[in-house]
Formats: C-alpha cells, sequence, structure tokens
C-alpha cells in the first residue's frame, strides 16, 4: 500500500485516463475492537464499483467494464489491514491500480471518471505535516520518515549509507591514538559530504523538512561538507544511526512538539491581524468560494473538523450525509485547492481557532 504522496506521484494519479477511472475510498481503523468492520466493509465498497461498472451505458465497452473490475479484484487482493490507519483509497483503471492509506478519515465512496480522486490524498498529506530525519555518525547514516505520531525507517535513494570498510579503521584509529578525530579526517568529511548529496536528491524528489541528528562533531562537518544542513533543524543526539525508530521519535518530538507550539501561534497572530485589516474569511461557504478564485493565501484547519453540504448553484449548505448531492469531503476540496493556488495550509488542533467553527483564512485581497 501507498503513503507517501511526492508531487511527481501526484502528477501522475492526476493525469487523464481512459474512462471509467474508478476511485473507491472507505474509513478504516487502526485498533480493536472498531478494525473488525473494515475488510466487510472494504468488500462492499468494490462490491459497489463493481456494480457501478456494470451499470454503465453502452459507450464503455464490455471488456473494458471487466478490466476495471479484474483490477479492482487485483487491488483488493493486495490490501493488508494490519497496516491500515485512518482512510483507503483504490484507484482502478484499464491496466492499473493503486491502493493507498491514508491518516485521515475519508468518507464511503464510489466515484467513476476519467482522473482518480486525489483530494482526500492531499489533505491527508497536509494534515500529516511528512518530515525526513537523518542520523549519522562517522561509518553509517540512516533515513527515517516521520508524521502524525510515527516515524519508520525509509529505504530510499540508497539509504542507509554505509561508509566503506577502508575508509573506516576504528581499530586503527585506536592504535594510533585517533580516534578523537575522527570527524577531522578527510574520509568523514568525504562520506558525509556524498551523503549531502544523495539526501539533496531526495529532498528534490520529496520535499519534506529536514531534521538532522547526531554527535555535535558530526554536526558540524555535516555543516561544513556540504549544504543542507543551513536549511535543516539540528538536533544533538548520538548513536541513533544505529537506533530504533522509538529512540529517533523520542529524540526528535521534543523539537517537533516546539515547532507545532510556535506554529499555532503564529497561525492565531496571522488571522487576528487579518481581521483588523479586513481580509479574514470563515466558514466553509466563504472559504469555499475563495479557494475556488485563489484568494486563500493561509487556510487554518481544526485536524478533526468535518461537515457535509450541499451545492445549490450559489452557496454550500449544510447537508445531511444521506442527500443525493451531499459533498462529506468538502474540508479536503478546499485543503486541495488552497494548495493548488499556492496557499499555506496549517492544520490546528482542535479549539484553537475559538469561536471560529473549524476553519478560517487570511486573504490575498
Amino acid at each position: 500500500m501507498e503513503h507517501d504522496l511526492s508531487p511527481a506521484t501526484l502528477a501522475g494519479l492526476r493525469r487523464p485516463r481512459p474512462y471509467p477511472a474508478v476511485s473507491v475510498l472507505t474509513p478504516t481503523h487502526r485498533r480493536e475492537p472498531d478494525n473488525a468492520q473494515d475488510r466487510v466493509r472494504l468488500r462492499n465498497a468494490v462490491a459497489a464499483a463493481k456494480k457501478q461498472l456494470e451499470e454503465e451505458d453502452a459507450a464503455v465497452s464490455r471488456d473494458r467494464r471487466a478490466e476495471v473490475s479484474l483490477e479492482l479484484d487485483r487491488a483488493l487482493a493486495e490490501i493488508d489491514l494490519t497496516y491500515a490507519e485512518d482512510g483507503l483509497a483504490i484507484f482502478a483503471a484499464p491496466g492499473e491500480h493503486q491502493v493507498w492509506t491514508l491518516s485521515r478519515s475519508v468518507p464511503e465512496r464510489v466515484v467513476l471518471s476519467d482522473t482518480f480522486l486525489t483530494r482526500n490524498l492531499v489533505a491527508a498529506q497536509a494534515a500529516e505535516r511528512p518530515f525526513w530525519v537523518l542520523s549519522v555518525a562517522a561509518d553509517r547514516v540512516k533515513l527515517w520518515s516521520g508524521g502524525a505520531g510515527r516515524i519508520v525507517e525509509e529505504h530510499l535513494g540508497g539509504f542507509p549509507l554505509d561508509r566503506p570498510a577502508e575508509d573506516f579503521d576504528p581499530e586503527r584509529q585506536e592504535r594510533i591514538g585517533d580516534a578523537p578525530s575522527t570527524f577531522r579526517d578527510e574520509g568523514t568529511r568525504r562520506f558525509l559530504r556524498d551523503t549531502d548529496a544523495a539526501m539533496g536528491r531526495i529532498l528534490r524528489a520529496h520535499p519534506r523538512p529536514l531534521y538532522v541528528t547526531g554527535p555535535e562533531p558530526a554536526l558540524s562537518l555535516f555543516e561544513e561538507a556540504g549544504a543542507l544542513a543551513s536549511g535543516a533543524v539540528l538536533v544533538p543526539h548520538g548513536g541513533l544511526a544505529h537506533g530504533t525508530a522509538e529512540a529517533v521519535w523520542q529524540a526528535v518530538r521534543p523539537v517537533l512538539e516546539k515547532k507545532a507550539r510556535g506554529s499555532v501561534e503564529a497561525v492565531a497572530r496571522e488571522l487576528d491581524a487579518a481581521r483588523g485589516r479586513k481580509d479574514f474569511a470563515a466558514g466553509v461557504d466563504e472559504l469555499w468560494e475563495s479557494a475556488h478564485t485563489g484568494r486563500v493565501r493561509l487556510l487554518a484547519v481544526e485536524e478533526n473538523f468535518k461537515v457535509t453540504m450541499r451545492d445549490d448553484g450559489e452557496h454550500l449548505l449544510p447537508a445531511d450525509d444521506g442527500d443525493l448531492d451531499a459533498r462529506e469531503d468538502i474540508v479536503d476540496e478546499i485543503v486541495e485547492q488552497c494548495l493548488e493556488t499556492g496557499a499555506d495550509v496549517r492544520f490546528v488542533p482542535d479549539g484553537a481557532l475559538g469561536d471560529v467553527d473549524g476553519i478560517a483564512g487570511v486573504l490575498r485581497y
């Protein structure tokens, strides 16, 4: 199952497909007993998608319908709900299928179109606030992927990197009394320069905030040897290049929490200033319109804010989940549209927006 939504991957998902491209969304659960229902719910969602395919008009050939139905079956067979998060998306089209796990709940729905439905993936990615952690040592560098209270080791771009044995001989250094200068020799400098280059390639393909852990001498040399340290957050903590995901999480967690508090305070200040300048917006209806005209500069959304609306042609109005024209993921649609037009999107803790109902923004004009 896929999780990391890079810009290149998102562009690939959005390219037009031969009709019908099927998107199946269903909420899932991480823990018992709630996850007991997930398998049945998933099968029912796929069955509903196949039924819609069967009901397509004669413009879609029987062979094409059968091909997409087969891709749905293949996707279903690949899903391991042991690793489920808060939502699941299946994309199927002639000759292809993908399964995505999301850290944000999604409405249960089936959509047939000539593109895949990406708004929920985009919103989940923004809410998760993914980041990279690079743990450096003289002989090894590990890469970790983090977000939404989790960190896992990432095997990407050649990581983990191990220094060539002939270039690192700690026993010889001990014999000649040179151990303290491990982070001053040219071999270590070259190793960390290669690390910097490898991480730079990953950041270009998968841009995220970068945290670098290591002993003080390693961090100093990493700063000297490459260009990435100037834009990274350095966390003095040794041993993590040979450590566990939990140890890395404990090391960076205080830094992440401090940054999150600062971000929430900065958002509150910007929203207060916007009220005085009269470029403040709040509420789903106003922000939905402003998002589609590209007027939103900053969007703040409380983490668990969800609302179901319907479009009467001029405004969004509250709707029930059962209404045929209900839009259960309207918040995710606003988030995606704001990101598309270059807005800064921040997810904040529930209640952080005070008297505002879950969503607010600063307008460009």
